[in-house]
């Protein structure tokens, strides 16, 4: 079976047409998670027996544990569930490596086994051996890879999530939380049943979001870099102060405040070439992350390509000095500060 999309999993899962073997992997844990409760919870309907749910610890590479739990008969069901998280099959030797694909080739009526990775991270087009496992997994059954959602789609679950927990948000508030939290399920998840809780059954507005999400590093970096850009000398300094009382380390903060001028000189680059910004996620990690490159048109608009090329020397300056001398980091950050709006300011474009 060729790999299966998430709307066809969720379809088999509601239709209790399960297959006898599942792989859930990929970058959006959440999902990987979801799915392999929602899964083993269809499997074992209510009230199911202990004895019909084993979960294995697959970091610790047994695989004959886990072919006598598959082959072991359900006690007083039609069949049982075996899950076995974070099996790293580049970890296994060649003899284990063949124990499980026999397994996957014989696999009993009466078990469902999933094999499920809410940890483990693993690039598969880099890796022959899980190049090897997916294709005997779809063989066996069903895969299922997880990426993480673009924009759009996590606009639609926000509101989605919304609805459901009693409140509402429109589609272009819901795009506020994902550019103050990131794009990760898990957060995302959590700020909407704050605010959620926070709305009370109205519609969620700017003002809740303001008071009650939960900004990450690179929001904050972000306003950082607006103020600085826009010649707001004590904002700048004021989110440069919130970094430092929140015990972010310099060496990640200038790493993000690098790559929003790294953004703008591409962008400025494609467009100075005849290209279009589009073009950049043909050859750069923009899927998904579109929004980066809209940010870095609009913030780096009225400076030239000299200017945002100065601004990445003082950048990498700084990154030396964090690195290699005992000045007061603090220093240096507000150093950098300084020194990129006075570059800004110098070179402007009308």
């Amino acid at each position: 079976m060729p790999q299966m999309t998430e709307n066809e999993l969720k379809k088999q899962i509601r239709e209790k047409a399960f297959a006898r073997f599942y792989l859930f992997y990929g970058e959006e844990k959440y999902l990987v998670r979801h799915y392999t409760r929602s899964l083993t919870e269809k499997v074992l309907g209510k009230g199911y027996s202990d004895f019909n749910y084993q979960v294995i610890n697959g970091a610790a590479g047994d695989i004959e544990a886990v072919a006598e739990a598959v082959e072991a008969l359900p006690i007083l069901a039609e069949r049982k569930c075996v899950v076995v998280n974070d099996l790293d099959v580049e970890a296994l030797n060649a003899q284990n490596t063949g124990k499980l694909y026999q397994l996957l080739e014989d696999l009993p009526e009466t078990t469902v086994l999933l094999f499920t990775m809410p940890t483990l991270e693993f690039e598969a087009k880099r890796s022959a051996k899980w190049r090897k496992c997916i294709a005997v997994g779809q063989k066996a059954g069903v895969t299922v890879e997880f990426s993480k959602r673009g924009t759009s789609a996590l606009e639609r679950q926000l509101a989605d999530w919304a609805e459901k927990l009693g409140s509402s948000i429109s589609l272009i508030n819901a795009g506020k939380v994902i550019q103050m939290c990131g794009d990760d399920l898990s957060t995302l998840r959590n700020e909407i049943e704050k605010l959620c809780a926070y709305a009370a059954g109205r519609e969620i507005t700017v003002q809740d979001i303001e008071a009650v999400v939960t900004k990450n590093l690179e929001t904050t970096v972000f306003v950082l870099s607006n103020a600085q850009l826009g010649g707001e000398y004590d904002r700048a300094y004021r989110q440069l102060g919130l970094l430092f009382y929140q015990r972010e380390e310099p060496v990640a903060v200038l790493a993000v405040l690098a790559s929003g001028y790294v953004d703008m000189y591409r962008v400025r680059v494609a467009v100075e070439s005849g290209e279009k910004m589009s073009d950049l996620t043909k050859h750069f990690d923009y899927k998904n992350k579109e929004f980066r490159l809209r940010n870095a048109e609009k913030n780096g608009r009225r400076l030239s390509s000299a200017t945002l090329r100065k601004s990445l020397d003082a950048i990498l300056e700084a990154d030396i000095r964090l690195k290699s001398s005992r000045t007061d980091s603090r220093i240096v950050m507000e150093e950098l500060i300084a020194k990129l709006m006075l570059i800004a300011e110098k070179g402007k474009v009308s």
